[in-house]
C-alpha cells in the first residue's frame, strides 16, 4: 500500500493523527528531502527508514518501489510541506501506482492553496488552482494570456525572488486586478496582504519579498459591454440613425449613454442601414 501524507505547511500542529499513525506503521517513508521529514519525524519520535524521491530522481526510483509494495511493502509519500504531488513531486508516482493496480490511499491535511484561498475573502463558489507559472518571462506572459478570461478566482504559488516578476506580469496581463497576496501560512510571520495588483507590486518593491507566497487573483469581471443587451443597443442606433442623425453623432449619444467605447458602438452601427 502507498499512502500519500499530507505535512503541516508550517504549524507542526496541523499533522493529523492519522498521518502520525500512518507514518509509524510503514516500512519506509519516500520525502522530498530526507534531512528536511527527518527533523519533522523527529519531533514526533518517529524512526521509520527514510529514503529521497525528488524531481530529479522520481522516475528512475519509482520501478524499484512498484516492486516493494508487490512484495506486500507499507510506504508513505511524504513532500516537505503540503500535499505530495500538488506543486511538489510524487504525481508521477501516484499515476504509476494506479496503473499498476497497486493500493493507494490518499490521507487529507495541510493545503497551503485552500487556507490562502479562504484568507483572500473572495466569495465565489469556484476557483481554478494554477500552482506556479513558468518561470521564463515568455512561458508565463503566454500561460496568463491563456487564463486571462477565467471569471473565478485564480489561485498560484510563487517563490520570494520571482515574485515581484510574477506581478508586474500579472498586471500587465490580467489587469489592475484585486489579488490577495498569503505569505508564510500558519507560521510565525503569516501574512496576509489584500488589493489590486499595483498596489502590491509597489508594496513588495518598497519590502523585499520573504517567504513563500500563496496569490490568489479576482477573475475576470465582464466589462460594461457584456452586461448591457446588444438589442437594446441597436434598437437605439437605428431609432438615432432614422431620425436623421449622422452615425458620428449616433456613436458618440449611444457611447455616452450606455458608458461604451466608441469603437464597439460603432462596429455594431455598422450593421444598420437607415430607413430611406
Amino acid at each position: 500500500m502507498l499512502y500519500v501524507c499530507p505535512t503541516p505547511i508550517g504549524n507542526l500542529e496541523d499533522i493529523t493523527l492519522r498521518t502520525l499513525r500512518v507514518l509509524k506503521e510503514v516500512d519506509l517513508v519516500l520525502a522530498e528531502d530526507t534531512r528536511h521529514t527527518g527533523q519533522l519525524l523527529h519531533h514526533f519520535e518517529i524512526s521509520q527508514p527514510l529514503e529521497s524521491l525528488h524531481e530529479h530522481n522520481e522516475k528512475e526510483k519509482t520501478h524499484r518501489i512498484l516492486e516493494l509494495l508487490m512484495q506486500g511493502k507499507k510506504i508513505a509519500l511524504v513532500s516537505d510541506a503540503g500535499m505530495p504531488g500538488i506543486s511538489d513531486p510524487g504525481s508521477f508516482l501516484i499515476r504509476e501506482v494506479i496503473e499498476a493496480g497497486l493500493p493507494l490511499e490518499v490521507l487529507p491535511g495541510a493545503n497551503a492553496a485552500l487556507v490562502g484561498y479562504l484568507q483572500s475573502g473572495f466569495s465565489s463558489p469556484h476557483f481554478l488552482f494554477y500552482g506556479f507559472l513558468p518561470r521564463r518571462k515568455k512561458d508565463r506572459t503566454l500561460a496568463l494570456e491563456g487564463l486571462k478570461d477565467q471569471s473565478c478566482p485564480i489561485i498560484f504559488y510563487e517563490a520570494p525572488h520571482r515574485l515581484l516578476a510574477m506581478l508586474a506580469d500579472l498586471l500587465a496581463v490580467l489587469g489592475d486586478r484585486q489579488i490577495s497576496v498569503s505569505r508564510e501560512l500558519t507560521k510565525k510571520f503569516e501574512e496576509t496582504l489584500r488589493g489590486s495588483v499595483s498596489e502590491l507590486l509597489a508594496h513588495f518593491t518598497a519590502e523585499r519579498p520573504r517567504g513563500e507566497f500563496v496569490l490568489t487573483v479576482a477573475g475576470r469581471v465582464p466589462d460594461d459591454t457584456e452586461n448591457k443587451d446588444e438589442d437594446d443597443i441597436l434598437h437605439l442606433l437605428k431609432h438615432l440613425l432614422d431620425s436623421g442623425l449622422s452615425r458620428r453623432s449616433a456613436v458618440q449619444q449611444v457611447s455616452e449613454k450606455y458608458r461604451l467605447p466608441k469603437n464597439l458602438v460603432y462596429e455594431l452601427a455598422l450593421k444598420i442601414t437607415p430607413e430611406g
